[in-house]
């Protein structure tokens, strides 16, 4: 035990000469970093409280619109008209898109804008300039106008009927309203001031028949579109259940007949051939023709009543 402590001893012995040689600064001992002193603040200049107040900065586009336009009215030149066009063709799109959405699907928006459009040029060709009014505020009223215009003259239906159509849709909302109930006839004729025949005449004439395009979508379904051309009924072709019953009561029938007389049926219901024309496919002549056709229509009457009685007894 008192070896290990004298091994352990002097190795300490050892390694002090070593550790006596390094000598590390104090922190009394070191010298201080020199501080640094922040520059002194600059005085804000002072605030004009009196003068002529700044000009705002004048704007390089609308200066160059206003020049265009001076230049345009002294030159009427067609270049700087097209470029009148271009600026302000945003309000002519903005404008169709308002109108469409009040107006039928059939309506497209590039026919709004192609009327929008004239307007616009109409609208550039008159506006004068010394009244001092936007151009903005003129001229939406005139491509509003235009598109109104162009589609009042594409409107199969005369404006009388459609302010009369108008007018009884008011009368007809009001009385709604008031009875939470659909009117009467009548009451529609006592609030307008008619009698009832002339109420019933303007009805027929307000609710004309609607005209609408086949290619428009039946549905909104995207994945599966269908348009109403898909689902539109035509009452021209046969009905095919019609078709499918009538061949299996003609062929139920037709099994008590013989070879000869099931073909004289089928040409002539079927094929719609005379009996001179079934008479010359069979070599016989027309009266024979008719005559086997009579009695085959007599049994088969007589074997419906026999049918029939069975079903009713």
């Amino acid at each position: 035990m008192g070896g290990r402590f004298k091994k352990a001893k002097g190795a300490a012995d050892k390694r002090r000469p070593a550790e006596e040689g390094v000598h590390l600064p104090s922190a009394s001992s070191a010298p201080a970093a020199p501080r640094r002193v922040p520059p002194p603040l600059r005085p804000l200049p002072p605030i004009p409280r009196s003068g002529p107040p700044r000009k705002a900065k004048e704007d390089p586009d609308q200066k160059t619109t206003d020049e265009l336009w001076r230049e345009y009215k002294r030159t009427h030149d067609t270049e700087l008209r097209n470029r009148l066009i271009e600026k302000y063709y945003p309000m002519v799109r903005y404008i169709s898109e308002r109108l469409l959405q009040t107006l039928p699907k059939s309506i497209e928006l590039d026919d709004l804008c192609s009327a929008g459009l004239f307007g616009l040029m109409d609208a550039i060709d008159g506006f004068d300039l010394s009244r001092g009014i936007k151009f903005k505020t003129y001229c939406t009223t005139r491509i509003r106008g235009a598109i109104l215009d162009e589609l009042r003259s594409q409107d199969w239906v005369p404006r009388l009927v459609r302010v009369k159509a108008s007018r009884l849709d008011r009368a007809w909302q009001e009385l709604q309203s008031r009875f939470g109930r659909e009117p009467t006839t009548v009451e529609l004729a006592r609030r307008l001031g008619l009698d009832l025949q002339q109420i019933q005449s303007e009805l027929r004439e307000a609710s004309p028949r609607a005209i609408f395009s086949l290619s428009d979508a039946w549905d909104d379904e995207e994945d599966h579109p269908m348009e109403k051309l898909d689902v539109l009924e035509d009452r021209r072709s046969p009905d095919t259940l019609a078709l499918l019953q009538r061949r299996d009561v003609m062929d139920h029938l037709l099994r008590s007949l013989t070879e000869k007389e099931q073909y004289i049926l089928r040409l002539y219901y079927e094929q719609n051939l005379t009996m001179r024309e079934i008479g010359e496919l069979l070599s016989l002549t027309e009266s024979r023709v008719c005559q086997i056709h009579s009695n085959v229509m007599e049994r088969l009457r007589r074997r419906f009543q026999a049918v029939k009685a069975s079903l009713f007894a």
